[in-house]
């Protein structure tokens, strides 16, 4: 495939954002891809000196690229939910973000928590509704402080947006070798939202016939991704929910080192974000620790996503046959270091 030219957002961050990031670019660059990159000074270090996080005339220059790599936002140093919410939430709902697309894959020779689970049955994919739900930001407080404070928090479903996500699921699992897909939910309990996602996929899933459906209760859901992580293949849930299980997802398939993830703007009408799933480790920024391979990781879902499949693919391989060798006696890697030796296999 000839290679296209990439404009490229990239926001290294926070903490080890910078020195994940680096290791990204540096792949990106030796599958022999033109990457035309622009680095934004994004997160807690902008915050403290302009007390701005996002800056609206920023979100319009981003708009302009086909794609954003970021590596982590999050400092102690700034209240909780700040940078959460005013950059990475408004990124997501500004270019709407409504598919989180989590691989949940065990490369062989990774350790899991599950002993004696072989490497090929922990292979998922999660696509959690990434722009609705309890993250759309609805509710209030009365009489916050007081001993009679009320709280509430509105979880928003739309037909438009539950079916527009479980179409996209159905589309990936008829992509895939078992083409089965499984709601998760709490239909039980939560009869309107639950409800509404089930009718959905119901009703979808006429016009696949190809593609077998199940259902799980989310609890539930979360006891077989520890003890039958088999009966999964694409799985489709809520914003909350799937931020849960995607995390539970990450353990079972070596840590969040390895997790990566993308936000993904289906149409094209603005460009997704590729990020690794941990957050900015300020306790060992700087000391040359982190693993870069979540975010190397994310690099190869970024091509993927742009129709660079074939490079996509070597990245990936590289990433898996790095992880055999770490079997070897490797593991003490600086950062810098794993870079290079993905980066090696990338180009040869």
């Amino acid at each position: 495939m000839e290679s296209r030219n990439i404009r490229l957002a990239v926001i290294p961050g926070d903490g080890i954002g910078t020195e994940v990031v680096a290791e990204g670019l540096k792949v990106l660059e030796a599958v022999g891809t033109k990457i035309d990159a622009t680095h934004y000074d994004l997160g807690a270090a902008r915050y403290h000196r302009t007390g701005e996080t996002l800056p609206d005339s920023v979100l319009e220059e981003l708009r302009g690229y086909d794609a954003i790599l970021l590596g982590a936002v999050g400092d102690p140093s700034v209240p909780p939910g700040v940078l959460e919410r005013d950059l990475l939430l408004k990124i997501r709902f500004a270019f709407d973000h409504y598919v989180n697309l989590r691989p949940v894959k065990l490369f062989p020779g990774v350790e899991t928590p599950l002993a004696d689970t072989p490497a090929e049955d922990i292979d998922m994919v999660v696509i959690r509704e990434g722009t609705e739900g309890l993250y759309a930001g609805t509710g209030g407080t009365m009489r916050r402080g007081t001993a009679y404070e009320i709280a509430t928090q509105e979880s928003l479903n739309t037909a438009h947006g539950v079916e527009r996500v479980v179409r996209y699921a159905f589309e990936k699992a008829r992509s895939r070798p078992r083409k089965k897909l499984t709601l998760v939910h709490k239909t039980n309990v939560l009869t309107f939202a639950g409800d509404l996602w089930q009718r959905t996929v119901n009703r979808v899933a006429e016009e696949y016939a190809d593609v077998t459906t199940d259902y799980s209760h989310v609890d539930a859901a979360s006891m077989f991704f520890v003890t039958q992580p088999e009966r999964f293949d694409v799985v489709v849930t809520d914003n909350l929910f799937g931020d849960i299980i995607t995390d539970l997802g990450a353990a079972i398939a070596g840590g969040i080192g390895l997790a990566a993830s993308g936000n993904i703007n289906p149409e094209g009408t603005a460009p997704s974000m590729f990020e690794p799933v941990h957050g900015s480790a300020p306790d060992i920024a700087g000391q040359g620790k982190a693993d870069p391979t979540a975010t190397i990781l994310s690099v190869a879902m970024m091509l993927d996503h742009l129709g660079l499949r074939d490079e996509a693919a070597k990245v990936e391989q590289a990433v898996a046959d790095d992880i055999v060798e770490r079997l070897a006696g490797w593991s003490s890697r600086s950062t810098r270091e794993i870079g290079d030796d993905i980066t090696e296999r990338v180009s040869s």
